[in-house]
């Protein structure tokens, strides 16, 4: 494939503006032509000319105009929004963006633990007051987390949990595979894992498996002492059954990056709840997104011009 052109549709990711992301697969593909779309007429030429088209979102009826497209570059990590069959039946590959979180929201997770159990909350309703008073605290060291999910978020959060001398178990889909954490166990041991956790972080996909997981019963096993953290999707956690545990006070407290529903309605229960942090989807915000993103896809080019195929690229999804 020779000077294929690249074309980045109109839609931001995390915010950030479609020309940035632009600017640095320029900067790696300086041989390349990369043209980011600003008009929807010129977003749908593009897509009908490209080799490669990246963003978000890509409609299957622009399938038919794309007779150039190889390669659709998603911009997220989840290809769950995409009809990947169709993409197949076109002889479209697709790749994702999974891996390009991993530093930034396990350091969200681990800033989530360090307040909590330092209480910062607390810290700084005393400072608005000028209040000067000693409180008790807790430390990660010696405790033990639930890491529900091992992929890219998964494995980054244990490396820096070891860091802090805390235990970890580890719940995946397959645990022959193995894993960085402590000890790995599957779906079907979950109550157990929760069971004997400090922290349970759910950092795995939204599946027909995972929807729901954090129910009514999985609150019940956790330890009244143990704090709950969602940086996967918001209909992961039964939020009526969590909303029901924090009011009884079955667990210690949660932070949520992600709810059901999502935003989340400014008159819902969970904005009441002083052992709660939410934040709004934000944990994958870092200005180093598209740098990330932007190593795949112009990986993903080169292995693409040295074999001629869309073949066994990186984060090939079909």
């Amino acid at each position: 494939m020779t000077d294929p052109d690249v074309a980045v549709l109109r839609q931001k990711v995390h915010g950030m503006s479609p020309s940035s992301y632009g600017a640095r697969l320029r900067e790696r593909l300086p041989d390349h032509e990369v043209t980011v779309a600003t008009t929807p007429a010129e977003e749908r030429e593009l897509i009908e000319r490209a080799r490669v088209v990246t963003g978000i979102h890509f409609d299957t009826e622009w399938l038919d105009a794309a007779e150039n497209l190889d390669l659709f570059a998603c911009a997220y990590a989840g290809t769950g929004h995409l009809d990947v069959g169709a993409f197949e039946d076109a002889g479209v590959a697709v790749t994702n963006a999974a891996g390009v979180h991993g530093p930034n929201i396990s350091e969200y997770v681990i800033g989530a633990l360090v307040a909590h159990e330092r209480r910062f909350r607390r810290a700084w309703e005393h400072q608005d007051r000028n209040h000067w008073e000693a409180y008790p605290v807790r430390e990660l060291h010696g405790s033990t987390a639930a890491v529900v999910g091992l992929g890219a978020i998964g494995e980054a959060l244990v490396d820096r949990l070891d860091a802090f001398g805390v235990e970890t178990v580890g719940v995946r889909y397959t645990p022959e595979k193995g894993g960085p954490t402590d000890e790995v166990v599957g779906f079907d041991a979950i109550h157990d894992a929760l069971a004997r956790a400090d922290y349970v972080v759910l950092a795995c996909p939204l599946t027909d498996t995972t929807r729901g997981l954090i129910d009514a019963d999985a609150l019940a096993s956790m330890r009244a002492d143990a704090l709950l953290i969602n940086v996967a999707r918001g209909p992961v956690v039964d939020t009526d059954a969590l909303v029901t545990a924090l009011r009884d006070v079955d667990i210690r407290g949660a932070t949520l990056d992600v709810t059901d529903p999502e935003p989340l309605p400014a008159d819902h229960p969970l904005w009441s709840f002083e052992n709660v942090q939410i934040t709004p989807h934000n944990a994958g915000n870092t200005p180093k997104y598209y740098d990330r993103l932007a190593d795949i896809l112009a990986t993903n080019l080169r292995r693409m011009e040295e074999t001629g195929a869309a073949e066994g690229l990186v984060n090939q999804v079909v």
